[in-house]
């Protein structure tokens, strides 16, 4: 049975459960899950992290864990009872650990790695802490360090900031938030700026010397030298190297490693520097022999200096090799650190080049115990600490030193009756009177420990010896007393013996007679001579004799003799036990000598601060025992004493001994009548303040009162204590009376000098710290109306001095921080006083950064509901005071500009956030009673009305995102659950008194839209939180926005009539709150809307006002990145009811403007498509396609359904921006041209738009004309910036304006000029199709034709569709998709090539038109497309295929043309027709005729440079036809079975025969030509051609021509100087169409045309190598292929994984080999590369094989009837096989030429995909080129990419390989044909590109062509799909 839990409660689950039985929780290690129910080892909960699912899981699964329950019963909330530190960091990691996971997908690897340590290191931690076994101290600093760690983790991902005290997280309700303000600025102050630290210490590690003259021993002495004073400012660090340069005591490193310790910021400076010097120990000269002398001595080796600055600059920890300077001149030893510093260096020898002292340098910050604690592992392992001279810049109570520092300075001495000067060696030890030598108190630095004697360094033959060695000399003070110090000096002999001679020694006592000791400076101390063997031990002899040159002039004459030899040390003493000051030693011996007590006590003040504070308590007990003395005499210099000793602790180097004097004051201090001789002088001194001329003694006086006070205190309850509390009342009267006398002189007001609000300053400052000494002997209360009546007396005019105000608003601030406010009796007697003095500075505007902090203070003794009375109280009077006055200081300094410095921005920006703290904490603390009292204050409306206007505007200011750091969320929460609160008690205000008559709409607006903003906060997104946080937020404040949200519907409910007052104004702001992901929230508010409508309907008959304010914000909003797909759907689903409430479905039903407001629904939710299409594209990076399309949609549905036109022109701009990106120029003129064709050519004036200046509609309207020239010319448009150019010279001229006129003629020339001279390059086209429900609304299950770019093939282009869509998924195929594929939750594209139709032929079918200027028409205006695929029907004939082969020809009618506004358009409308095969043979016939038409008119009229096009062509065609081209038509149709069977055929058949007709005779008439033209060496040639000629002719049955043909070529039009493209004479197709011919889409602009195969055959290269071929003719590479028996020819580079042979009948299935599948960018495909549009391969049996053409190893293959087999197969005959492509490339360059012989063997294998040339079908007859399937209808111009070499074939002889060298060659044209370049098309022709219509013929060169009718009228869409009109020609001027 299950049995609810009473202790598990809370668990851990330490081993996964995978929830496997019924009813089963499924559970991870690690889950924490609350316990509800147990039974039988199973308990029944949920996990934390996913309440709502509930389940049993095993007990033995879970660790319990102490917790405490709230709330028991269905709602318990269950709450861990561990440490706070702990769950912070439990659910922190639990956090990180999901964004540590993203960083390793976003790439961010630095922070990932650092992140992962921190967290390992936080875990580490956390088992210290959870283990338990830590001491409270290092229990603080692990918790220390873990919170330093979440911080930081919490700041790096940008989490929030998390408030602490204790290094526990705080609970906001448990704080005031004046208190919270100040928690979360102290952690963001700690995160921001880290705090200086007034203490660095330098941490030296010696490594080793590198050096390559060792040998000797050495000694290293570090120390910090200060250039600029040149002195030493640290002890030394002295350590000892071996022979190897290596510290002696390696496993000691105190011996090597030391600390320089207390470094000021002042000395990390430039001018510091470490200097290392370096004796060796040994011979006298470092070169001498070893046996010389076996004494060794310290000499002078080297120097090394650094200066600390370059330590700054980083915390680099690896060694650093300091150069070592040796010393060349001894003398200057003492000063080779100052010369090397100076840079004079020059005259010191490196000692090596790559020699150098290797030492490791750190600088450490923060106080020494910081350092202990953060380098543990440093001073655990040991290290000597190097102190700075003398005290430290803050002397420590406690602190015990008595140094004596002695530095040997220089000696004077005589040769001693030697020739040369003397070696002199100085020994110096420490003598007690005794003459018993004292052991180690002479330190030579830290490292090494004392010695008992020292011997100092030699200098060679040097009688004035200078050393400037410092010791120091730690002697006890016991020992101080009668101890000296004395010097030895000996001449150390170089000699054998190397022995030192003693000649004389000199001694100086350390103290003095008087008990002084000896003076601190420099001693010049008498030599006193003596013998080698003199005996010193006994001190009695020389004591008595004068041991300094100062003394001997004074008194002695007796060693006169012994002065002319002198030595010279400086001595300092740093001691906190002895003095050397003679008037301090008199105060404290006073009773010795009563008489001079006077004058000590003057003296007192002249005494070195140092030295008093040394000895305080005695001073203290001497001044006060002078005082009990004769407190008469004494009284007032005791007091000034005091006074001056007082103040002296106040400097910052003493501040440390306050305790000290506190310490005395509490159990030292014994004078218990002090107190009136105290109070009696403090009061004369206070009575004289207003007439004194001087105040500065009285100032010293006042600065004094704090402890004047204590010894008052003190002394009375010393008194008490010993009379049993006599005199109480006299005492009163006493005080009282003193501070009668202050308030009177603090009332006085300064007139004229500030001398005396200087003292009122100086008393107002230290006064707040006497509150706690009278505490300690009046009641609370009076204490409290002492300090009442001394404030209030303060003078109140505002304009005294300002920094007596300061300084008076400083007493406020200690008052409230002191021990007396605290108490909150006190606190409700001081509070009116403070409160009024705040007032008074607020209203003033001055010293906010103080007003601010008292304020803080004041409310953070206020807690959250605190309902106690005095506390209610508290907050009546300060609403009553203050509450007006806050809001308007922080509307005055948040409308104030922010200052410019980073410091002072910082302090505005804390001193608003306190100000706002503390309002929100006041109104935290307001009650209904407060709110209520607060309303009924105000007397008039007005009033009223601009308190709620003042405190909503305060309100809007509060939520602006800038008002705290980003990370401050709780703070924000805290803040915006206040607001709320206040809001809901003052929107009863505003209904009560600003309805009905007295209707406000200023405070009505400015509730709405505080309300608005509120809601639209960051901070109270919860759906952007992560789960934890949602949840902690909703547990403590709910959704504040729904709240909200519900308090705005009922608001607008209650406005009733007024609510017209808010329409259209509010539709933004509300439709703002309804783009929040939050249903409750939607569904409170979307309701608004219907009501709107309603009302608005009621107002005006329409809401069109409501519409268009929708719409515009409804745009601005989702550009903003707002609303989502749910929204859309939820307005979608408001259509009927506009929400959830039935009432409303029932109401709208009755409404009369249903069907518009669901119109307008369906509108809006049109359009919310289009704008998140648009928003997520726009979040991608680069500029594409899908970002262009989508602006389009957009601006299309801005004109077309909603007709706003300041919309539509902003869209244009942002598309002509995206357009100008993509370098799409022709795309951006057309663009801009929407904009134009809006404007007139008038002088309206236009307002400032975009970027657009003030100007007239004609300035803009020029401005844009010559903008869209520019981009026309850029995109190579040039034929439309013509007509532009043309339109805006009319202009101009109609101004005579002729100078812009020229210059308009001048551009159109150039223009004229650049279309005859410059290139173009032929776009390819291709049909996009996406498919399935994942594309964007403008692109799902749509299909669009798209303008690739220049060079831009197939696989490029599929391969860019397929980067900007990487989900989409490519179609295998070109069918039409079924509806599955259009339902599907996916993305389809399917892709494939596809031929422009050119709408108009007229300038196309012109001759003598150049190629240039017909390349334009080619690819502009084109509005339809077509894609072929053929196919067999029926049964297939293996001997003919040409009887069953049909051809599917679909055309695409787009909804505007190409080029235009976008690189794509819709697809309008497809149509798909059938060609029979008759149809496609005459199609192919009449296209090869008019090919060779051209080519024999241009050959006739010499335009072709060379004859090889012609011979090519006519060899193609008469070699097929021989070989049984034509015959196959003649077996195929004119057969008497076909005729029966297909009886409608009949004309059809006989135009195919007058077809073949007309080719025999074209054929004879070229062959004519050719003669003509025909060069030598192609004779053989001609004449084979001749001969088949008339083979061919036979076959067809033709004798004689003699009838037919004319002698002139009066058949054949005149070709254009380069290349004729002449469309064929139209023909009728049996449905009455007109059967046009076109240009194949195999054949692409040059570049890689050339197929695999039709080039790499060596027949194709012999054969142009033959004829001699330059390919100067564009024809060459234009040859159309035409229909063969099988498949199509595709004639050029097709990809191998794809197009392969097929069966026909397989031509159009769905399948495809798995071989071919593989490669998703060959996917879709192109007709130009592929079967028509037969996707597939293509197996062939093997008897069709034999008619095949296969193309290099991809193309298909085309195949040619009239080859026999034997033929074909021949070794001996090559086929001359040139790709049909766009003129001007040479297919010598091609990459993929191969050439090969094919061998008899491969037509016959049967499994074979054969790769012969024989069949490439270069020039077949009309018959022979299959491909009437994969060509591609050119509309009528047919041929103007006429193939130059089609794909027919046939033998050609073959010539020997040397003639081939020569043929290549032969003259190439340019790699990129001009045709090519051309290759640009626009879009329907916008109304400034129209043309009028006129009867006269177009002028040349022709202009582009024009719109048709249809759409100049209706913009964009074409309406029907029938053929289009062609304009008629007009004139040119009329352009």
């Amino acid at each position: 049975m299950w049995i609810p839990t009473e202790h598990e409660k809370y668990g851990v689950v330490i081993a996964s459960f995978r929830g496997t039985v019924s009813y089963g929780l499924s559970l991870e290690i690690g889950d924490t899950v609350q316990i509800l129910e147990k039974c039988d080892g199973w308990y029944r909960g949920f996990a934390l992290k996913n309440p709502n699912v509930k389940g049993i899981f095993p007990s033995s699964y879970v660790h319990l864990k102490n917790a405490c329950v709230k709330n028991k019963g269905q709602f318990e909330m269950v709450i861990p009872t561990e440490d706070s530190v702990i769950t912070e960091m439990t659910s922190t990691l639990r956090d990180w650990g999901t964004m540590w996971k993203q960083l390793y997908v976003r790439n961010e690897g630095d922070l990932f790695h650092r992140l992962w340590h921190i967290m390992n290191e936080i875990l580490d931690l956390r088992r210290q802490v959870l283990v338990g076994h830590l001491t409270h101290d290092r229990m603080k600093d692990v918790k220390r360090h873990i919170t330093a760690r979440l911080d930081w983790g919490n700041e790096q991902l940008g989490l929030d900031l998390v408030p602490r005290k204790e290094y526990a997280m705080v609970d906001p309700e448990d704080i005031s938030i004046t208190e919270l303000y100040r928690l979360m600025e102290h952690r963001h102050r700690k995160k921001d700026t880290p705090v200086q630290a007034s203490s660095h210490h330098l941490f030296v590690q010696m490594k080793s010397l590198m050096c390559s003259n060792l040998g000797e021993e050495l000694e290293v002495i570090f120390s910090l030298f200060d250039s600029k004073e040149n002195r030493p400012i640290s002890e030394r660090f002295f350590l000892r190297l071996n022979r190897n340069g290596l510290p002696k005591a390696p496993d000691k490193p105190e011996r090597h490693c030391s600390l320089f310790v207390d470094l000021g910021s002042s000395e990390l400076r430039r001018d510091i520097y470490i200097t290392v010097h370096i004796i060796r120990i040994g011979r006298m000269g470092a070169g001498e022999k070893k046996n010389a002398c076996s004494v060794q001595y310290r000499r002078p080796f080297g120097c090394a200096v650094l200066s600390i600055a370059d330590l700054l600059t980083g915390e680099t920890k690896d060694d650093l090799i300091l150069k070592v300077y040796m010393c060349n001149t001894e003398s200057e030893w003492y000063q080779i650190h100052e010369n090397i510093i100076k840079k004079l260096n020059a005259r010191y020898n490196l000692t090596g080049s790559n020699a150098g002292l290797a030492v490791s340098l750190q600088l450490l910050h923060g106080d020494i115990e910081q350092i202990r604690r953060e380098y543990s592992s440093v001073f655990s392992h040991g290290v000597s600490i190097t102190r700075k001279l003398g005290f430290s810049n803050i002397i420590m109570p406690g602190e015990m030193r008595n140094d004596l520092y002695i530095t040997m300075e220089r000696g004077e001495f005589e040769k001693g009756g030697k020739s040369v000067a003397r070696n002199v060696e100085v020994t110096m030890f420490i003598v007690e009177n005794s003459g018993q030598i004292l052991k180690d108190f002479i330190s030579f630095g830290s490292g090494e420990p004392p010695a008992s004697e020292y011997h100092s360094f030699v200098l060679y033959h040097n009688n004035s010896p200078r050393w400037s060695e410092l010791l120091k000399l730690p002697i006890p003070v016991d020992k101080f007393r009668g101890a000296h110090i004395r010097f030895e000096f000996r001449h150390c002999s170089t000699k054998e013996k190397g022995e030192k001679k003693l000649f004389g020694f000199s001694f100086v006592p350390l103290m003095q007679e008087d008990g002084r000791t000896l003076p601190d400076g420099t001693h010049e101390l008498i030599v006193h001579k003596c013998e080698e063997n003199t005996n010193l031990q006994d001190t009695t002899r020389y004591l008595k004799l004068p041991f300094s040159k100062g003394i001997l002039l004074g008194n002695n004459h007796q060693a006169i003799k012994a002065t002319k030899e002198s030595f010279w040390i400086t001595s300092f003493l740093c001691s906190t036990k002895l003095t050397q000051n003679g008037d301090m030693l008199d105060l404290l011996k006073w009773r010795t000598h009563p008489d001079k007590i006077t004058g000590c006590l003057s003296k007192i003040k002249e005494i070195d601060g140092s030295e008093i504070v040394k000895f305080l308590q005695d001073t203290l007990d001497t001044l006060f025992g002078i005082l009990d003395e004769n407190s008469q005499k004494y009284g007032s210099k005791v007091f000034d004493s005091l006074v001056h000793i007082i103040n002296l602790l106040q400097d910052s180097k003493f501040h440390h001994f306050k305790p000290v004097m506190d310490t005395y004051i509490e159990s030292h201090f014994a004078g218990a009548l002090a107190y009136r001789d105290l109070i009696k002088v403090l009061k004369w001194y206070v009575d004289r303040i207003t007439e004194a001329e001087r105040q500065e003694h009285i100032q010293e006086v006042l600065k004094a009162q704090e402890y004047i006070f204590k010894y008052i205190v003190q002394s009375r309850r010393l008194f008490s204590l010993a009379t049993g509390g006599q005199n109480e009342e006299e005492f009163r009267c006493c005080i009282q009376e003193l501070l009668m006398s202050v308030r009177f002189f603090l009332s006085q007001e300064s007139k004229g000098s500030g001398a005396l609000s200087q003292s009122q300053a100086v008393f107002l400052s230290s006064f707040p710290a006497v509150y706690s000494e009278l505490l300690k002997l009046f009641d609370i209360r009076e204490v409290a109306n002492l300090v009442q009546d001394t404030l209030g007396s303060l003078p109140t005019i505002v304009h005294v001095d300002d920094s007596l105000q300061a300084v008076k608003l400083q007493c406020i601030g200690k008052t409230v921080e002191s021990q007396l406010y605290t108490n909150p009796d006190s606190r409700y007697i001081l509070l009116p006083v403070v409160l009024h003095h705040l007032h008074m500075h607020l209203q003033e505007q001055k010293d906010l950064i103080m007003c601010a902090r008292i304020l803080s203070n004041v409310f953070c003794l206020i807690k959250k509901n605190s309902s106690e009375k005095s506390v209610l109280e508290e907050i009546d009077v300060i609403v009553a005071s203050l509450l007006d006055i806050l809001l308007r200081t922080i509307l005055e300094i948040t409308s104030r500009p922010q200052p410019s410095g980073s410091a002072m921005r910082l302090q505005f920006q804390d001193v608003t956030g306190e100000f706002v703290a503390c309002l929100l904490s006041l109104l935290r603390q307001m009650t209904d009673r407060h709110y209520q009292q607060l309303l009924d204050s105000f007397n008039t409306k007005e009033e009223l009305r601009d308190f709620l206007l003042q405190i909503f505007t305060v309100f809007r200011i509060l939520i602006r995102p800038e008002m705290f750091p980003k990370d401050w969320t709780v703070m924000r929460l805290v803040a915006n659950n206040v607001i709320i609160t206040t809001v809901l008690y003052l929107s009863d205000a505003l209904r009560k008194n600003f309805l009905n008559e007295n209707f406000d709409y200023k405070i009505w607006d400015s509730y709405f839209y505080l309300a608005v903003i509120f809601i639209n906060q960051l901070c109270l997104q919860l759906e952007m939180f992560t789960p934890s946080k949602k949840k902690k937020v909703l547990e403590k404040y709910g959704d504040m926005r729904v709240t909200m949200g519900c308090e705005i519907f009922s608001m607008w409910q209650n406005l009733g009539e007024h609510k017209l007052h808010f329409i259209p104004a509010l539709i933004g702001p509300f439709l703002e709150v309804t783009l929040i992901p939050q249903p409750d929230l939607r569904n409170v508010m979307i309701p608004i809307f219907h009501d709107m409508m309603d009302w608005e309907q009621r107002r005006s008959g329409n809401f069109k006002q409501v519409e268009a304010k929708l719409i515009d914000k409804l745009d601005s909003l989702m550009s903003e990145g707002k609303g989502d797909e749910t929204y859309r759907e939820l307005f979608n689903s408001i259509i009927p009811l506009f929400g959830p409430y039935p009432s409303l479905l029932k109401k709208i039903e009755r409404e009369t403007w249903r069907e518009s407001g669901v119109s307008l629904i369906a509108t809006v939710t049109r359009l919310m498509e289009r704008l998140l299409d648009y928003r997520d594209c726009m979040k991608m990076g680069e500029v594409d396609g899908k970002k262009i399309g989508c602006t389009v949609s957009l601006l299309n549905f801005y004109k077309t359904e909603l007709n706003k036109e300041e919309m539509y022109i902003r869209y244009i701009h942002k598309l002509y921006d995206l357009h100008l990106k993509a370098q799409n120029f022709t795309e951006a003129a057309y663009t801009l041209l929407l904009y134009d064709e809006l404007l007139e050519w008038s002088d309206r004036p236009l307002r400032e738009f975009l970027t657009y200046p003030m100007q007239t509609e004609w300035q803009r309207k020029e401005h844009l004309h010559l903008a869209i020239i520019q981009n026309f010319d850029r995109g190579k448009c040039w034929e439309n910036g013509i007509i532009l150019c043309r339109k805006i010279a009319e202009q101009y001229e109609s101004y005579y304006d002729y100078r812009n006129l020229s210059k308009m003629r001048m551009m159109e020339a150039s223009l004229y000029d650049k279309i005859m001279d410059q290139q173009r390059l032929e776009p390819e086209f291709f049909r996009v199709g996406f498919y399935g429900k994942k594309f964007p609304f403008f692109l799902r299950n749509k299909e669009f034709v798209c303008r690739g770019h220049d060079y831009e093939r197939l696989e490029a282009f599929q391969q860019r569709m397929l980067n900007e869509f990487p989900h989409a998924i490519a179609m295998q195929h070109a069918n039409q998709p079924d509806e599955t594929i259009f339902q599907a939750e996916a993305q389809y594209l399917q892709i494939y090539a596809v031929t422009p139709i050119p709408e108009s032929q007229e300038v196309l079918q012109r001759e003598g038109v150049p190629d240039n200027i017909k390349s334009f028409y080619k690819v502009n205006h084109i509005w339809k497309f077509r894609y072929d695929r053929p196919f067999h029907k029926g049964t297939k004939d293996k001997e003919n295929e040409f009887k069953s082969l049909w051809v599917e020809r679909t055309s695409l009618y787009l909804v505007q043309s190409l080029p235009g506004i976008s690189r794509w358009f819709e697809v309008e409308k497809r149509e798909v027709v059938e060609m029979s095969p008759l149809e496609n043979a005459i199609e192919v016939l009449e296209n090869k005729n008019q090919q060779l038409k051209t080519l024999i008119s241009q050959c006739q009229t010499r335009q072709m440079q060379n004859i090889n096009p012609l011979t090519m062509c006519l060899n193609g065609v008469i070699d097929a036809a021989v070989n049984g081209g034509v015959s196959r038509y003649q077996e195929a149709f004119f057969v008497k079975e076909y005729i029966l069977s297909h009886p409608e055929d009949g004309e059809k058949i006989a135009r195919l025969r007058e077809l073949m007709l007309e080719q025999a005779q074209i054929l004879e008439f070229g062959l004519a030509v050719h003669e003509k033209f025909v060069p030598q060496d192609m004779r053989p040639l001609h004449k084979k051609l001749v001969d088949q000629f008339f083979v061919m002719k036979s076959s067809l049955g033709i004798q004689e021509f003699s009838a037919c043909i004319q002698a002139s070529p009066v058949h054949f039009p005149n070709g254009s100087p380069r290349v004729c493209r002449n469309s064929a004479p139209a023909s009728m197709s049996p449905d009455g169409t007109r059967v046009i011919p076109r240009r194949s889409p195999l054949s692409y602009p040059a570049v890689n045309r050339y197929s695999s195969s039709s080039l790499s055959s060596q027949a194709s290269a012999e054969v142009s190598n033959i004829t001699g071929q330059s390919e100067s003719s564009d024809e060459v590479f234009n040859m159309q292929p035409s229909p063969s028996t099988s498949s199509l020819s595709s004639t050029h580079s097709a990809s191998p994984n794809v197009t392969s042979s097929a069966p026909s009948s397989a031509r159009a299935s769905p399948l495809l080999s798995d071989k071919h599948k593989h490669s998703r960018e060959n996917s879709c495909l192109s007709p130009r590369e592929r079967p028509c549009s037969a996707i597939y391969p293509t197996p062939v049996e093997p008897s069709q094989r034999l008619l095949f053409n296969h193309i290099g190893e991809g193309a298909l293959p085309r195949s040619d009837p009239n080859l026999s087999a034997p033929e074909k197969a021949s070794p001996a005959r090559h086929t001359t096989s040139v790709s049909p492509s766009p003129a001007g490339r040479s297919p010598l360059k091609q990459g993929s030429v191969q050439s090969f012989t094919p061998s008899p063997v491969e037509y016959h294998s049967p499994g074979l995909i054969s790769n012969s040339p024989v069949l490439s079908g270069s020039y077949s007859s009309g018959i022979s080129s299959l491909s009437r399937c994969s060509t591609s209808e050119t509309s009528g111009f047919e041929n103007q990419v006429n193939e130059q070499s089609a794909p027919g074939a046939g033998p050609a002889p073959s010539y020997s390989g040397s003639e081939e060298p020569g043929r290549k060659e032969s003259k190439t044209p340019p790699p990129y044909s001009v045709y090519e370049r051309t290759l640009r098309r626009p879009v329907p022709l916008p109304h400034s590109l129209s043309i009028p219509v006129t009867a006269e013929p177009p002028a040349l060169p022709p202009k582009p062509l024009a719109a048709r009718p249809g759409h100049l009228e209706n913009g964009t869409r074409r309406t029907e799909p029938g053929p289009r009109p062609r304009p008629l020609p007009r004139k040119v001027s009329q352009l």
